[in-house]
């Protein structure tokens, strides 16, 4: 196999360690399954790191010789393996069988989901990047200098990874532009975040104005749902947006993919939009399954809150505990204080079940006044262009209006930014300052849609 093909799937064999608890494999298996290959087999470790083959030198023979008797395809590593240790575990197996770490596998999925060129010419830079220092350190019998000659795998691969860099940085960002042109025509934008398989999709369903549940099916494990609210590990590189009206404000509700545990996140995010949506979000949703044992709740509670963390700003991430239909009222408030110790600064908590449609009222309040808000009044007279002005507002925000004789007032709320364009407008229709009352952004609630008739 060539450095950057593709893994292929086949049968293998999931090898694992930990130094503090014998491992869990269920998520590395469900990975292998979604990259195509067929797991017979597990080989798990409890110890510290063993800087030769991460594995203890004797449990590293067993797992070659198991290779050797079950004529696996590939062995499947959880975790990453450093360049040397991969080579040196390499040299164990036999020739034919492939060795294919965490993060190499996790690259494997995205390539399936990358839908556009840039996402296919972005996964491709990412998986060349990565296995570059492992070529390196398999290829180290030959001479250093025979590297860097012209025509070597290491030249050639050095020299791909300049072309796709070229390649990328000739492709316009049609996301960060989509993004940009939807703040214009009044969006605010709200990303849906978390670790994969917290119900993100569910809840998408359940926020959204066009979208239902009633193709859903009763499971709470998204897998088990229709397409439209899958959320496999990582099935698609593709987010996707919902339209949403809360309070008469209207948003863009953005599926982002799933996050997971031990995987440099910086290395994905140059082929997935999914940290720009959390990024340029007007607010976040951190959906946390609430129903995960304990120690797996704190450990994905913990990767989604760091993620996150990094960036968007604390102040508009609502933490959200999905699927407490499922758990009692003593264990949700265990889960409630494992996430202030988490993250001491983060908003409280909002308890919800996507499924069965509970909490969903204070989880949009929570949402409404984590959006960044402000409001004007104003004063204007009665004429054809101060209605097709109302309309433009109307468009873009909350509108309440009160009409007496010649003149009309106006409160507008909605985000910063289209409060400032309102404003501008405004000054268009009268030669008066037709600002009455202006507030600075912060966290007021918009009013519901009204008109008072003359």
């Amino acid at each position: 196999m060539q450095i950057g093909d593709r893994v292929d799937g086949g049968r293998a064999i999931v090898a694992a360690r930990r130094q503090d608890a014998e491992p869990d494999t269920e998520e590395i298996e469900r990975l292998a399954a979604a990259a195509g290959f067929e797991v017979v087999e597990t080989v798990t470790q409890q110890r510290q790191e063993d800087q030769t083959y991460n594995l203890g030198a004797g449990k590293a023979e067993t797992l070659a010789e198991r290779a050797a008797e079950t004529a696996v395809d590939a062995v499947i590593f959880d975790g990453e393996l450093s360049p040397g240790q991969y080579g040196d575990l390499r040299g164990l197996l036999p020739a034919e069988t492939r060795l294919v770490d965490r993060y190499r596998l996790v690259l494997e999925i995205f390539a399936e989901g990358a839908g556009d060129e840039r996402a296919e010419k972005q996964v491709q830079l990412a998986t060349l990047e990565y296995e570059f220092p492992r070529l390196r350190q398999t290829a180290e019998l030959q001479s250093m200098s025979s590297f860097t000659e012209k025509g070597s795998p290491v030249y050639d691969v050095a020299d791909r990874i300049d072309r796709l860099r070229s390649e990328l940085a000739s492709l316009s960002d049609d996301a960060a532009r989509r993004r940009e042109r939807r703040r214009e025509e009044g969006f605010e934008l709200v990303a849906v975040a978390g670790y994969t398989n917290a119900g993100k999709s569910t809840l998408l369903h359940r926020l959204a104005d066009d979208l239902s549940l009633s193709d859903a099916s009763a499971a709470h494990d998204d897998e088990s749902v229709t397409a439209n609210t899958e959320d496999r590990l990582f099935e698609t590189l593709e987010t996707t947006t919902r339209r949403a009206t809360l309070d008469g404000r209207r948003l863009l509700l953005t599926d982002t993919v799933g996050l997971i545990d031990d995987l440099p996140h910086e290395l994905v995010a140059s082929f997935s939009t999914t940290l720009d949506e959390i990024a340029d979000g007007d607010a976040v949703l951190a959906v946390i399954d609430a129903a995960a044992e304990p120690a797996r709740f704190r450990q994905r509670a913990q990767v989604t809150l760091d993620v996150l963390a990094g960036e968007a700003a604390t102040e508009r991430v609502v933490p959200v505990l999905n699927k407490v239909d499922l758990i009692e009222e003593s264990t949700l408030a265990a889960r409630r204080e494992t996430i202030r110790e988490l993250a001491p600064e983060a908003r409280d908590p909002v308890a919800i079940s996507a499924l069965a449609g509970s909490g969903l009222d204070t989880l949009r309040e929570r949402l409404l006044d984590t959006l960044p808000a402000a409001e004007l009044t104003l004063d204007l007279p009665n004429t054809g262009a101060t209605q097709q002005f109302l309309s433009w507002l109307h468009d873009h925000g909350s509108v309440t209006t009160n009409y007496d004789g010649s003149r009309v007032t106006v409160d507008f709320a909605a985000q910063p930014s289209l409060v400032d364009e309102a404003r501008r407008r405004a000054t268009d229709l009268t030669d008066d300052d037709p600002v009455v009352e202006a507030s600075t952004p912060g966290e007021t609630a918009a009013t519901d849609d009204a008109e008072t008739s003359p």
